[in-house]
């Protein structure tokens, strides 16, 4: 009687792009796998800017992770933060409400993805939120629509300038897409619906400390996404950098050196990432170093150098020319998979990872995007019908898909955002954290409870 074996043990850290589509592929695998992430969903977190400035709801960009997994059998999903990684005992120790357990491991894959860097600056963070997370994002919205009830209630206008300036800072995607849906929700979505002052007058800044926006678009495509955020009423001032955050504003130093002092309730931070600290933690135990994003350098095969059965993908991983796309999570997630199930069926298979650039989109505006697909560089209405259909293609869902699109064709061929609640709980700790407090309470979005 042949005796039964314990299925080969797959440890996945992290719910996002990398983690999950490695976990997807090894849906087939003689193995069983566990998922670890400190939330209970995956996010689609390129439409997180949709979800601040009421496009989208967090249900559509953040399905369960559980019910995305729920028909692959060898599938386990647990929650709770990895404090730890013994590479030696092949064991990761998660902790969720105090308390603590260990998973054991055959393969290892760590995906745990990337924060916002405020480059040593983070004491910023409290004035200027980024956009990496749900509650990032929500924190955002709550700010933003109530600013502009706040501004509704006051009488000073110098206030209410204040109140109706938004910074964004750093010209990549995010800072790009962020700014340009901010200047069409004054200019277009909120139009006629406050008595006391004009949406449009609102002033949207986006300031990036390089020479031009949307570094690896190209010269040409900068150039263009710059003049299209203008003539959307976006400042953007390039080569400008952000020297001190507080809850009134942002202290600037223009191109010449000179400081600008800038008044404004809404700040986004939208420069700059820095991997995973569990990046420092297997730095450590290996000896190997990071590099200043806390990237950790990676085999041709994806593994850490001594660890073949340790692979790290996604924003955690060091790869020469490796842009900061889903794309590179997502591909290096299926190798690091099949790679496994390679090794277990004992086949080769490929032993180094090649990036297959399917190059880069950012929408500026309804109806306007800036595509850079390989021998592709356009802007305009194609670009936007192209970045549409990728983003629909890689959201998670039939469901979600067309619920997404509906809110699409309700914001960008309405004017409506549906997607506007904010709590009162939600309204009183961003005014607090923005320094709005005594505001928050004659609107009535004090802190609740």
């Amino acid at each position: 009687m042949t005796e039964p074996t314990t299925p080969h043990r797959v440890v996945v850290i992290g719910s996002g792009f990398g983690g999950l589509f490695a976990t997807k592929t090894l849906r087939r695998a003689p193995v069983q796998v566990t998922l670890i992430d400190r939330t209970s969903h995956h996010l689609f977190q390129p439409l997180l800017y949709q979800l601040a400035t009421g496009i989208l709801s967090e249900g559509e960009i953040a399905p369960p992770t559980r019910e995305v997994l729920r028909r692959q059998k060898n599938a386990r999903v647990l929650v709770g933060e990895v404090t730890g990684i013994d590479l030696d005992a092949r064991t990761v120790t998660s902790r969720v409400l105090g308390r603590s357990r260990t998973t054991p491991y055959d393969s290892l894959v760590v995906a745990a993805g990337s924060g916002q860097s405020y480059f040593g600056n983070d004491g910023f963070a409290e004035y200027a939120p980024s956009m990496k997370s749900i509650d990032d994002a929500l924190r955002l919205r709550a700010r933003i629509f109530g600013a502009y009830e706040l501004a509704e209630l006051e009488e000073d206008e110098a206030a209410r300038t204040a109140l109706l300036t938004f910074v964004v800072v750093g010209g990549g995607p995010t800072g790009v897409e962020m700014a340009g849906q901010l200047a069409e929700l004054a200019r277009r979505g909120l139009r006629g619906e406050f008595r006391s002052f004009d949406s449009a007058s609102a002033r949207v800044l986006l300031v990036e400390a390089g020479p031009a926006l949307l570094n690896g678009f190209g010269e040409r495509l900068s150039a263009r996404t710059k003049q299209s955020l203008e003539k959307l009423g976006v400042e953007v001032r390039l080569d400008t950098k952000v020297v001190g955050v507080d809850a009134a504003g942002v202290d600037l130093h223009r191109p010449d050196g000179s400081p600008e002092r800038v008044r404004a309730a809404t700040k986004v931070w939208a420069a700059g990432v820095a991997a995973s600290p569990l990046g420092g933690l297997l730095a450590g135990a290996t000896g190997l170093g990071t590099n200043r994003s806390g990237q950790l350098p990676v085999e041709p095969d994806l593994s850490l150098r001594g660890h073949p059965e340790v692979f790290v993908v996604g924003d955690m991983m060091q790869l020469p020319g490796k842009p900061a796309v889903a794309q590179v999570a997502i591909q290096g997630g299926r190798f690091a998979a099949r790679r496994i199930s390679d090794r277990l069926r004992g086949r080769s298979g490929a032993d180094t990872f090649r990036y297959h650039d399917k190059g880069m989109l950012a929408t500026i505006s309804r109806f306007r995007a800036v595509a850079s697909v390989g021998p592709i560089r356009t802007t305009g209405f194609w670009a936007w019908i192209l970045w549409l259909v990728v983003h629909l293609m890689y959201l998670i869902g039939f469901r979600n898909r067309l619920s997404v699109l509906m809110h699409w064709a309700v914001s960008f061929v309405g004017r409506g955002r549906a997607e506007r609640t904010v709590t009162l709980r939600q309204a009183g700790l961003s005014a607090n954290e923005a320094g709005l407090a005594d505001h928050a309470d004659e609107a009535g979005v004090a802190r609740q409870g």
